[in-house]
């Protein structure tokens, strides 16, 4: 469970500007592992409730940052990683900054939505519920978000 989901909730937190995506990720799972017990549903519906726990997880974070805003120095994570296939390793770190960068184009709400949608392999009416919009609403900002990387990707003469 945690091999299937934890990347996935970490890529969600980063892309979310978490400053602490592994910290968040374990919080998320700490939080799965004390209410396992009571949970019941479908694999689906698990799903959606590890990313109900990411979502709430993030908001707090996000709070706690905007009354304690912390700085950031260097980027330690490259640093700290033991080096394998450079090209293949430059070739990752590219991309992943290329998505950063696509995402940071977004609103918060298109890239909540968008994330959820794609990342957490959510449907509609499982991310209305989790970010408290409903259906239409979730909707209109997937096809804003969708439209608007498609434009940026379109400018920069990138086909999809």
């Amino acid at each position: 469970m945690y091999g299937d989901l934890a990347p996935v909730v970490g890529g969600y937190a980063r892309l979310q500007g978490s400053l602490e995506p592994e910290d968040v990720t374990s919080e998320v799972f700490l939080g799965v592992f004390a209410g396992l017990s009571s949970f019941t549903g479908s694999e689906q519906q698990f799903r959606s409730w590890v990313f109900t726990i990411a979502y709430r997880r993030l908001t707090d974070e996000r709070r706690r940052r905007s009354r304690r805003p912390v700085t950031v120095h260097a980027d330690l994570e490259i640093v700290d990683r033991v080096g394998g296939d450079a090209e293949q390793d430059a070739l990752a770190e590219l991309g992943r900054r290329r998505v950063n960068e696509l995402c940071a184009g977004l609103s918060d709400d298109q890239r909540e939505v968008v994330l959820l949608r794609i990342l957490g392999d959510l449907s509609v009416e499982e991310v209305a519920r989790i970010v408290g919009k409903t259906a239409g609403a979730v909707k209109a900002l997937q096809r804003r978000g969708l439209n608007a990387l498609r434009r940026q990707l379109d400018r920069e003469g990138v086909s999809a």
